[in-house]
């Protein structure tokens, strides 16, 4: 997948600011009110529940009379698992990762979006040209819903770290021994790319992981050996953004490779948290939306999709979830709190430097997975 964000589009102010914001007439006359057929009913939901928050299905449903209901889930790997159970059946959207494509792809279990009901050509075109993995001959089968990243977080009251030395590598440190939390298969991917970048791997030996499981495996055995060895540095592995905030705020955790959207809902609350990419660039990743092939209740979850596809909306998604949003002018939307945040948690070069994580092949997840439980369990 390409970078998300190219090297000459360095701030979220020149993303958003520098394209005309043509949803902004789309405020004064929304296009999700429509006719008496799509004014009541449900949208069901299998979603991220921090990625829509109250304010965006609240206001929804306050113009609309059609309510959300979301059915959470803490990784890609349930929510697939929920819909083959289920063939999808219950739900009208669902929120697939884009590295996650192909393997979504083999469940059979989306319709291709109708591009003519939704104002896709207002969604930003560095965040669309990263949704390239989801259109194929039948159509294109998800649309970009937010954008975030997985990088270093830490409590500023009890450590000092700074841009210039900041790495993956940071977390392995001595001084932070038993202080440190992460997910098990991205923090390999967070060591990876710091062999990368101090050269015990060859340069872009993580993208060659990508490219057959024989290649992935001789390099993910170098990085389990590390991760095992030093497993004494993890206080907590976490699944879902709640354990994040706890791990930090009650669990003793110091120093963590994080989500964006719960450190940076913590520091808006003002709690001692800072967020950064480290040297070796932030882990970016888009999740998007889907419609769900046996949804009951299309013609609402339509509506539900031209509402969410605004500037105003979008911006809200980004307040609401600490993630960011994907509209042309959201960025007039946003606080100035919320964009000063930004600007810190992405100093400098740190933009150019988004390490996307590429389209999985079917073959991967399984493999990553692997590798992950041999290390929560050593």
């Amino acid at each position: 997948m390409a970078t998300l964000l190219a090297a000459n589009q360095v701030s979220r102010r020149t993303v958003l600011n520098g394209i005309v914001a043509a949803g902004a007439t789309a405020l004064a006359s929304p296009l999700f009110i429509r006719g008496a057929r799509a004014s009541s009913g449900q949208v069901n939901v299998l979603g991220w529940a921090e990625e829509l928050p109250d304010s965006v299905t609240k206001k929804f449903t306050a113009a609309t009379g059609i309510e959300i209901k979301i059915t959470p889930f803490s990784s890609n790997e349930e929510q697939m698992n929920k819909l083959m159970a289920t063939e999808g059946e219950g739900f009208d959207l669902c929120q697939p990762t884009v590295d996650r494509a192909a393997q979504f792809k083999d469940l059979g279990v989306l319709a291709p979006i109708d591009p003519n009901k939704i104002p896709i050509d207002d969604i930003l075109p560095a965040v669309m040209q990263g949704m390239k993995a989801w259109q194929s001959a039948e159509g294109l089968f998800s649309l970009p819903h937010c954008w975030g990243t997985e990088a270093i977080g830490w409590r500023s009251d009890l450590t000092k770290l700074d841009y210039k030395t900041l790495s993956y590598g940071t977390l392995w440190q001595e001084e932070y021994v038993g202080k440190v939390q992460g997910k098990p298969d991205t923090l390999l991917l967070g060591i990876g790319l710091w062999f990368d970048a101090s050269g015990k791997l060859p340069s872009n030996r993580m993208l060659d992981s990508y490219k057959d499981e024989p290649t992935m495996r001789k390099i993910f055995d170098e990085i389990l050996k590390f991760a095992v060895a030093h497993k004494a540095q993890i206080k907590q592995f976490f699944d879902t953004s709640d354990l994040v905030k706890s791990g930090f705020m009650e669990n003793g955790c110091v120093i963590g490779q994080v989500w964006d959207g719960p450190a940076l809902s913590l520091k808006k609350e003002g709690k001692p948290i800072q967020y950064m990419a480290p040297q070796e660039g932030a882990q970016s990743w888009i999740d998007g939306l889907s419609v769900v092939a046996a949804s009951k209740n299309v013609e609402q979850a339509y509506e539900f999709l031209k509402f969410l596809y605004t500037p105003e909306v979008s911006a809200m998604v980004a307040e609401g979830s600490g993630y960011n949003g994907v509209m042309k002018g959201s960025d007039a939307f946003l606080s100035a709190e919320t964009k000063k945040s930004f600007a810190e948690a992405y100093p400098e070069d740190a933009l150019s430097k988004l390490w996307s994580r590429p389209e999985e092949p079917g073959w991967y997840g399984a493999a990553r997975n692997e590798y992950a439980e041999k290390f929560k369990a050593a």
